[in-house]
């Protein structure tokens, strides 16, 4: 059961590099935003509203939102954890979006934003009536949906309770989160199952993290069992300051491939993508993960002797 078209809300400029310990300038990030839209996103994940102690790379929030560009194809979205968050990103009149998460586990919950699983929900709930408020709209995730790196294992229950109580405050979406990459393709299709079911009419919106080497597994058991957004990387960084383990989100490029070929349309395009990874890889100085990103696109596409004059002039 899947659609022929899955959004893709593309995160780079946020979760995929709020982990790295090179620091990217802001002229960078604003650049990847702008080279993302270019190859198709048409809703991002710009940055965070948060403690810069905390999270030093995500320090420059309100300079890269008044560098954005102006477009109104385009959903610029916010990670806020508070309400302190929330007010900053709204201040700055760039933000279309405020993305709010609540985490499953009280340990985690305490580490990530410094309240117990059920106060998260309620900041959650708070953050999502605040964007409404204001005209905005609001994102919700479930982070540690499928495994908590502090307390284990999580019970499917406690995630369905809390995706239920946040759908009943009005957000775009509900999402479940991979955080450390412990989810499998059946754990996948049975948790997404049960929450599209407990939150309907919101879509569902997933977020992997390829940590284990089950990331695309995952995307394509949550999309056969009803998911429509996925949230991706280009190159594959990512990574959370707060859940020791975890390792890069799935990567966009990979995720565009895979549907692409399998006949499920993204808006994305590929070869672009690409470009923008090459691109990323100088700014970060090394390697990045996304399997595409190295090998390339199929069937190859063949470079005409028009583009490489072009290129060259270029």
């Amino acid at each position: 059961m899947y659609t022929n078209r899955i959004e893709i809300v593309e995160v780079s400029a946020r979760d995929g590099i709020q982990n790295e310990k090179r620091a990217v300038a802001t002229a960078d990030k604003v650049a990847l935003i702008e080279r993302a839209i270019e190859a198709g996103a048409r809703r991002l994940e710009v940055t965070s509203f948060v403690n810069p102690r905390a999270v030093p790379q995500m320090a420059d929030a309100e300079e890269v939102c008044t560098a954005l560009p102006q477009r109104d194809d385009v959903t610029y979205v916010g990670l806020v954890m508070n309400a302190r968050g929330a007010d900053r990103a709204i201040a700055t009149g760039r933000i279309d979006q405020l993305g709010a998460v609540a985490v499953s586990t009280d340990t985690f919950a305490m580490r990530n934003q410094g309240q117990t699983r059920d106060g998260s929900v309620e900041a959650c709930r708070d953050i999502i009536e605040r964007a409404q408020n204001v005209g905005l709209t609001a994102q919700a995730t479930l982070a540690a949906s499928f495994g908590c790196p502090f307390e284990g294992e999580v019970a499917e229950d406690r995630v369905i309770a809390m995706a239920r109580a946040i759908a009943e405050a009005g957000p775009v979406e509900i999402a479940l989160a991979d955080t450390i990459g412990v989810g499998n393709p059946a754990h996948v299709d049975r948790l997404v199952s049960k929450v599209r079911e407990a939150v309907d009419p919101l879509p569902v919106r997933v977020h992997f993290h390829n940590t284990r080497g089950t990331g695309l597994a995952n995307v394509w058991a949550a999309i056969q069992a009803g998911a429509q957004v996925v949230d991706a990387s280009i190159g594959g960084l990512g990574g959370c300051p707060f859940a020791p383990g975890a390792a890069g989100n799935v990567a966009t490029e990979d995720v565009a491939f895979m549907l692409e070929r399998a006949g499920i349309q993204t808006g994305l395009d590929l070869e672009r993508l690409i470009d923008v990874n090459h691109w990323l890889a100088e700014v970060m100085g090394k390697d990045l993960p996304a399997m595409v990103g190295k090998a390339g696109g199929f069937p190859k596409v063949e470079e005409t002797s028009e583009d490489t004059e072009e290129r060259t002039a270029a």
